[in-house]
């Protein structure tokens, strides 16, 4: 006599209904009973629609489900979508204990995440927190009141990228994103012009292509340099920029600023303005101070060194210094 088999089919709520793989399609067809224990399922209106019949029962706990299961096989069990916790666990234990006596256990997959599937959580989320009834505060902000918290993100995850901490990266990139989605989230109620996260990716996704013709199109690139030189061109072309300098966001940090001048200048190979002075002047004013500065960042350029991160990194030095002479932990 063969041995009745309780059939755990998964699916994930991150596709489309009904896209399941064709070895589900059949377990479903074949099997003499369906269960569900959602009837609002998202795959049942296109289980049915199929002509498969799929039976709501009550899901209980775990080890209800599990000892319902069982004794109800041969059966298909169409996975709810938190994954049912507890449940294969509990049948585990059923297993165990009652050897020998239990239906043959299936798991069979249906659907799968694709990468960059939980993207889609994250919108949700997002959208539940920003909707009525959802969290106050995030009802309150705007896109002004959001800009404090995207910059000490963006410094945060470049604090944990120069310290090499791996874990605190990957929360931080968590955090960076999570101010993409919420600021895209908030225009999405723009009265006169709203656009959705998906219009933000769709953006970027056409202006990496345009922008990488040697990787999408016929354009040949011989290296690193000639695919920048290429970037700079379609992106003034796009832009239809007048300077060198256009673009350079003014609200950059001083130094960070002075660098990205001197990036877009030297790239342009643009030589109106010579260099300042690299000495240390008689007197150290504000102007000259200033001038010895952004000097430092044009010979800085020039030897291919990010003036930026060298005086973060020398900072970091100098604090480590200062703790230490005062005893402290570096």
């Amino acid at each position: 006599m063969d041995t009745p088999k309780l059939t755990l089919l998964t699916t994930t709520h991150r596709v489309a209904p009904g896209l399941l793989s064709w070895p589900a399609w059949e377990a479903l067809r074949s099997a003499p009973r369906v269960l569900a224990g959602d009837a609002s399922h998202p795959q049942l209106p296109a289980v049915r629609q199929a002509g498969v019949v799929v039976e709501v029962v009550e899901r209980g706990s775990a080890p209800a489900l599990a000892r319902m299961l069982v004794e109800a096989a041969p059966v298909l069990w169409l996975g709810g979508a938190d994954g049912d916790p507890g449940l294969t666990d509990a049948l585990a234990r059923i297993s165990v204990e009652e050897a020998g006596r239990v239906p043959e256990i299936e798991v069979l997959p249906g659907s799968y995440d694709l990468p960059g599937a939980r993207l889609l959580d994250l919108a949700s989320v997002m959208d539940r927190l920003r909707s009525p009834g959802g969290c106050p505060w995030d009802a309150e902000q705007t896109h002004a009141s959001l800009v404090k918290y995207l910059v000490e993100e963006a410094f945060e995850l470049v604090e944990a990228i120069e310290e090499g901490d791996r874990e605190t990266l990957r929360e931080e990139l968590g955090d960076v994103l999570l101010q993409v989605f919420f600021h895209s989230r908030i225009a999405e109620e723009h009265p006169d012009d709203p656009f959705s996260i998906d219009d933000v990716a769709g953006d970027i996704v056409e202006k990496l292509m345009y922008r990488h013709p040697h990787v999408f199109g016929d354009v040949e690139a011989s290296g690193a340099a000639q695919v920048e030189a290429n970037w700079e061109q379609l992106k003034a072309a796009e832009k239809q920029r007048e300077s060198v300098l256009d673009g350079v966001p003014a609200g950059l940090p001083a130094l960070a600023y002075a660098a990205k001048l001197v990036s877009r200048v030297r790239r342009a190979n643009f030589a109106g303005v010579p260099d300042g002075a690299y000495e240390l002047p008689a007197e150290l004013t504000e102007r000259s101070a200033g001038d010895l500065l952004l000097a430092v960042a044009q010979r800085a350029y020039d030897a291919d060194v990010d003036v930026d991160a060298a005086l973060r990194a020398a900072a970091r030095r100098y604090r480590a210094a200062v703790r230490q002479a005062e005893g402290l932990n570096p």
